[in-house]
């Protein structure tokens, strides 16, 4: 287990036990507690709110601590790493089962940091991992958000398309992965809208293709939106839309976190991670309003809003996943502020044109705590794609149905028969909460995992 998950296998008998007592269990667990410990919490006028922290008395020196949760395993450790002192502590009253499982899983979320530029002045408590736990699968989960968010964070002057690039290649090479890039000017013929979107950029559009697995188990395809940063094109966003831009490639983040999982856990499938990965910037050679471009299915394309970038790099990778028909074909993308309108910051939205992919992805989520809101693929709102010199536009004038039409217009360029799931995420958490601290995200990413393991997990 690495150091920054703060989670050990180890034991020490020197460690702290820790209660893990849920609000609404604290009165039935104060009733087995010995005169002293309730004589003690008596008289300090302890209160059973969820995040209270005591020290408990103790005849022998060591003591212990209680820690009131949230009755959601997956939250109900996430701020201790942080909140007690450093050390190493062990769970004395905890969940059994699928409950443990998470509340670890939470503990090390909890304890993750971002340390590439500022060193923190303390370390995370670490907890033992109790016996019968799967250490090295939750590892697995671990690395994987782990790399999901380290990516997300990672500022635009250290992840541009050729970084992002450079991350994919480790992957792939970590796990004996086939990692291939087409760039710059090589994509103007067969990728011209990632070309279109990301030429303006000094660090060249790329379509970054990693391929893993027996080609004869059945074909599994992601693809991230990689907009490294999105200035918004000619479009300009103002000054606080740009702000949090470095983040605009959280899908390809996403899907590289997921096919790391997949990979570590040698889940029996053919995968492929599809990145257009760009920069949108401004500059005299920019992608404009108005202009029509073909892609790479053959579609003309109008240009409504440069802003509007990330569905017209997906477009050209979603047309490639479909020509050799996969089982399932997953998107990540942080797409439209309309979602985050209708679902809020922490739930990602989710469209699907195949029934069974979406009930198992909302099926899975729920189990692992991992939620996802499906929302209508509502056909009849394509007509705002309309365009009078194109075979659509890029956007509308309308205000309503953002996320709506923009899955639609990505549907577009999804083949008949092959099972698709489009994810529209925020990819950022706005304040730190147990388990969730501020910045880059995973979501719904687990939930997929699941899924698929679920699905095609099951050959011998």
């Amino acid at each position: 287990m690495k150091q920054r998950h703060a989670l050990t296998e180890a034991r020490d008998a020197s460690a702290v036990p820790i209660h893990a007592v849920a609000k609404d269990r604290y009165s039935a667990w104060l009733e087995t507690q010995p005169t002293s410990v309730r004589d003690w919490l008596a008289a300090s006028r302890f209160r059973a709110d969820v995040g209270a922290i005591a020290w408990l008395p103790s005849e022998a020196v060591a003591k212990s601590v209680l820690a009131i949760t949230a009755s959601e395993p997956l939250y109900s450790l996430g701020d201790l790493p942080n909140r007690l002192s450093e050390g190493r502590y062990r769970l004395e009253s905890a969940p059994s089962g699928r409950a443990l499982s998470l509340a670890l899983l939470g503990w090390g979320l909890g304890a993750y940091r971002f340390a590439r530029y500022k060193r923190s002045d303390r370390q995370p408590a670490e907890l033992e991992i109790p016996a019968g736990v799967d250490a090295n699968a939750l590892e697995r989960e671990l690395d994987a958000v782990a790399l999901v968010r380290d990516l997300i964070n990672t500022p635009a002057n250290d992840m541009l398309p050729s970084h992002l690039a450079s991350a994919a290649e480790d992957v792939a090479r970590e796990f004996g992965a086939r990692a291939t890039t087409t760039v710059g000017d090589e994509l103007a013929k067969s990728f011209p809208m990632i070309h279109a979107v990301g030429r303006a950029s000094t660090d060249a559009p790329r379509l970054i293709d990693l391929v893993w697995g027996d080609p004869a188990h059945p074909k599994v395809t992601l693809v991230g939106k990689g907009v490294c940063f999105d200035s918004g094109g000619l479009d300009l966003k103002p000054a606080n839309g740009m702000r949090l831009m470095k983040k605009d490639m959280g899908g390809a983040a996403h899907a590289l976190g997921l096919a790391r999982l997949v990979m570590a856990n040698a889940l029996p499938v053919r995968l492929r991670v599809l990145i257009p990965a760009v920069e949108n910037a401004v500059a005299g050679n920019a992608f404009r309003p108005g202009d029509v471009i073909r892609a790479r299915s053959g579609t003309t394309v109008e240009i409504d809003n440069t802003d509007a970038e990330g569905r017209l790099v997906l477009c050209d990778a979603l047309s490639l996943a479909c020509e050799e028909k996969p089982a399932a074909l997953i998107d990540y993308s942080t797409l439209t502020g309309a979602a985050r309108t209708a679902l809020g910051t922490e739930l990602p939205a989710l469209f699907a044109n195949d029934d069974a992919l979406a009930v198992g992805i909302e099926s899975a989520g729920r189990a692992c705590a991992d939620p996802v809101w499906r929302l209508p693929l509502h056909a009849p709102y394509k007509k705002m794609l309309d365009s009078k010199i194109a075979d659509f536009a890029n956007g509308s004038s309308s205000p309503y149905a953002g996320a709506i039409v923009a899955a639609l217009f990505l549907e577009t360029f999804v083949a008949a028969g092959v099972p698709w799931a489009h994810f529209d995420i925020m990819a950022w958490n706005t304040a730190s909460q147990p388990g969730r601290p501020e910045g880059g995200e995973a979501m719904g990413l687990r939930a997929v995992y699941a899924m698929l393991a679920e699905r095609f997990g099951k050959r011998t």
